[in-house]
């Protein structure tokens, strides 16, 4: 299918998810453009869906800077004639590892959390709407995170961010709709990329499926981007402020 063609689209944020929107993307006749803190990693994703015979351009993007935002963007108008499309799917895990709550929460942890989460997702959404608006509208999609509704015991500055991410879509898909823009959220459940699957003990991998409802397999990056390449068509042209969760159905969310 080539529901995106013509379309220029702005990956903000690579790795296994990433690499896969901007693939899916290209495949479905967008010219994509990149974006992440590790160029080489990008080029090697834009160098294979070029080979494939797609467009692509990857840039450095720095998710929390404005100045690299802008770049980024601006990149997209001049390589496509416009922005149509912008996926921010850049975050920071830099809480992942502490396990702590509140009372024992450091500042500075929480600091970074906000800097990458919440505040480079709305400096991304601030600079892209302009140039969308100026096209006649397009499409936003963030990715986000069962965190921000599932009251998790750790993660609550991961988990704080993505809840404000939601309530950004939301501002955006209400007050810009009259311009023609859209804004989802999708958020993902256990999503292992199948090089990372092969190294995950056996015993974790079983007890991830029996948190989902599909019992065949875990979710892959290739999931998201399919559910992405929907809600940035004209397929998904009537879907606006709403939390997709693409997770096997771990969550039930209603």
């Amino acid at each position: 299918m080539r529901r995106l063609e013509g379309k220029g689209v702005l990956v903000a944020g690579g790795g296994g998810i990433g690499g896969a929107l901007a693939a899916r993307f290209a495949s479905e006749g967008a010219g994509v453009v990149l974006g992440d803190l590790d160029l080489a990693a990008a080029q090697v994703v834009v160098d294979r869906i070029v080979a494939d015979g797609g467009r692509a351009v990857a840039v450095h993007l720095d998710g929390a800077d404005e100045d690299s935002i802008a770049s980024a963007v601006a990149t997209t108008v001049s390589a496509y004639g416009g922005l149509d499309g912008l996926h921010v799917n850049f975050a920071s895990f830099v809480d992942s590892a502490d396990g702590v709550g509140v009372v024992d929460l450091p500042l500075e942890v929480f600091d970074e959390a906000v800097r990458v989460n919440q505040r480079g997702h709305l400096l991304c959404t601030k600079l892209a709407l302009p140039p969308m608006i100026e096209r006649g509208g397009g499409s936003i999609v963030y990715t986000s995170s069962a965190a921000a509704y599932l009251g998790e015991t750790t993660r609550l500055p991961y988990a704080m961010s993505k809840a404000a991410g939601l309530a950004l879509m939301r501002h955006v898909a209400s007050r810009y709709g009259r311009n023609g823009v859209r804004a989802n959220a999708i958020a993902p459940g256990l999503i292992v990329h199948p090089r990372a699957l092969a190294e995950l003990p056996p015993e974790f991998v079983q007890n991830a499926v029996k948190r989902t409802w599909i019992k065949s397999r875990l979710g892959a990056p290739e999931d998201v981007a399919a559910t992405a390449a929907h809600l940035m068509s004209d397929d998904g042209a009537y879907i606006t402020g709403q939390v997709i969760s693409v997770d096997g159905g771990a969550t039930r969310r209603a």
